[in-house]
């Protein structure tokens, strides 16, 4: 009988062995276990990439033996890559380390760096002996026919490694995400750069075009039309979802104002870049290195007035700036040497907002504050200066010769002054119940919800020209600094268009732990002693003393 039971239990055991290894084999789950849920998609990631009809290869560039904040990033790269491919079993993925082989090195980095990918110089002396490693935190991403870069490190002129580091792994699902997206899905929407007001050319703003165009579809539109046949004018601006107005100089019309409010009364989009002072940098490149501010009245103040904001006509300067390279001593004695500009805020980015988080500081030339008002639209301060700003008002003579003056930081006190401001909800016509300058089909008082960005400076939008060839927008080429005005407008027109909600994904938050490694260098003797040496002496204690009970048990 007994036997009969024991055959009895080890057939139920086997059964039921089979049975769970046969739904395990057919139900695959993964759980998530962290707090900060960093290894689950959202739903925009997840929805991009379940349709692919193609291969979508990833060549990441992230391998080798990496310094400890690297390794988190590469274990990080992996983590969300995988999760990529278990959203769909189209994405395939290459891990490449470009500097293992030494016949093969030197060839691997100028190739990648030709194509972009600025390597990044890691420089170690914990051990009290410099060393350097060339680390490519980069990805390729192909998809039919097309490929692009993806950036896997978040770079920030004020942040040190460890910060970067966190910063760029809380971006890691935006970063491929947007890529995919880029590849994936047809351009559909369409982006108005207005002309016909005295607009930055688009020589000056072609970094800018080229970093939108793999996102959307572009095209010139001039008001000037809006002279002659208002109406129809209106009618062909509805078809655009965005309009961009970058640093316009002459003064819109009536006419022209109740166009752009009725596009946005019916839904449009729209990111101003605008100033109340007229003041550039060029204009003090004289034999006296002097300009005058004077104030720009653009006939948009009831405009801004009405949706809620108003850029006020004085200018923000501010201790934290940008310097300014100049001519230090004279004749065969003189250098090019930085110098502090007030006149160039770096402004501060708003951390828990989707457009800004985790961006570098955007330089600002001759910015002008901007004022909310109270009414039924939502407000975000999207960027602002720093606490030690003041406000010059114009016109007033400004000169390259007090630059090497000694600022009175006690007259920088009037705290933050909003440079951009992000408004959102369903906006009032600045024409209601007044008359109108020409008759409109379907008038609208109230618009459906829309979105709109103002920018209190053009120059932020404004690339440098070298040999009339445009330069990367936001770096500075006499310092060789690289500030966050390309990925700051992106990040605005994305936002202001984005109706799948990718763009929210840059508001996950991710916690990561680092280890202090100045306390590490501090003690090593000790945390070596405690991990190596203090494990072989509790063990020699306890064979010890085990061997000695065990004899004295025995010998009694």
């Amino acid at each position: 009988m007994k036997n009969n039971k024991s055959i009895l239990y080890i057939v139920v055991i086997i059964v039921g062995l089979v049975v769970v290894n046969a739904i395990s084999s057919s139900v695959y789950q993964r759980f998530d276990l962290t707090k900060d849920h960093r290894y689950t998609l959202s739903d925009a990631s997840k929805s991009l990439v379940n349709d692919l009809d193609s291969p979508l290869i990833i060549d990441v560039f992230l391998e080798g033996d990496f310094p400890s904040e690297f390794r988190l990033l590469q274990t990080e790269v992996k983590q969300i890559v995988d999760e990529f491919q278990l959203a769909s079993n189209q994405i395939f993925v290459n891990y490449i380390d470009p500097v293992k082989d030494e016949t093969t090195r030197q060839q691997y980095i100028e190739q990648l760096t030709n194509a972009g990918l600025e390597p990044y110089i890691n420089t170690d002396n914990s051990t009290g002996k410099v060393t350097q490693d060339i680390i490519f935190p980069w990805a390729f991403a192909s998809y039919k026919d097309e490929t692009l870069k993806i950036p896997l490190l978040k770079r920030s002129i004020t942040q040190g490694l460890q910060e970067q580091i966190n910063n760029s792994v809380q971006a890691l699902e935006y970063a491929f995400a947007d890529g995919f997206s880029k590849l994936v899905n047809a351009k559909a929407k369409k982006i108005a750069i207005l002309k016909g007001n005295g607009q930055l050319d688009d020589l000056y703003i072609a970094d800018f075009l080229k970093t939108v165009k793999p996102y959307y579809n572009l095209g010139q539109f001039t008001l000037d039309s809006v002279a002659t046949n208002p109406q129809g004018t209106l009618d062909k601006l509805k078809y655009y979802d965005l309009i961009i107005a970058a640093k316009p100089s002459l003064p819109f019309t009536e006419n022209e104002k109740l166009v752009l409010d009725q596009y946005t009364m019916n839904g449009g989009k729209s990111l101003w870049l605008t100033e109340s002072v007229a003041m550039d940098k060029d204009s003090l490149l004289n034999d006296a290195g002097t300009g005058v501010s004077i104030m720009r009245d653009l006939q948009l103040n009831d405009f801004f007035f009405k949706y809620g904001v108003r850029v006020n006509p004085t200018l923000v300067k501010d201790l934290y700036s940008a310097p300014i390279m100049l001519s230090i001593g004279e004749g065969s004695q003189a250098q090019m040497q930085p110098v502090q500009w007030q006149y160039s805020p770096l402004a501060a980015s708003n951390p828990n907002h989707s457009i800004t988080k985790n961006l570098n500081l955007v330089k600002f030339d001759f910015a002008s504050p901007i004022d909310t008002l109270k009414n039924n639209i939502k407000k975000s301060i999207l960027l602002q200066s720093s606490p030690k700003s003041k406000l010059e008002g114009a016109p007033t003579t400004i000169s390259l010769a007090n630059v090497t003056n000694s600022p009175n930081e006690e007259s920088y006190s009037l705290g933050p002054q909003n440079l951009a401001v992000l408004l959102e909800g369903e906006f009032s016509s600045v024409y209601d119940q007044r008359v109108l300058p020409f008759k409109v089909k379907n008038f609208k008082s109230k618009s459906t919800a829309t979105k709109m960005v103002v920018i209190s400076d053009g120059d932020i939008i404004k690339n440098e020209v070298i040999r009339n060839r445009p330069q990367e927008l936001g770096f500075d080429q006499l310092t060789g600094k690289s500030f966050g005005n390309k990925e700051f407008l992106l990040n605005s027109v994305n936002y202001l268009l984005d109706d799948s909600g990718l763009i929210n994904i840059r508001s996950k938050e991710i916690n990561v732990a680092f280890l202090d490694a100045e306390k590490i260098k501090d003690n090593k003797s000790t945390w070596q002693f405690i991990n190596i040496a203090l494990p072989l002496i509790l063990l020699g204690l306890f064979g010890f003393a085990f061997n000695y009970l065990r004899k004295r048990k025995y010998a009694a």
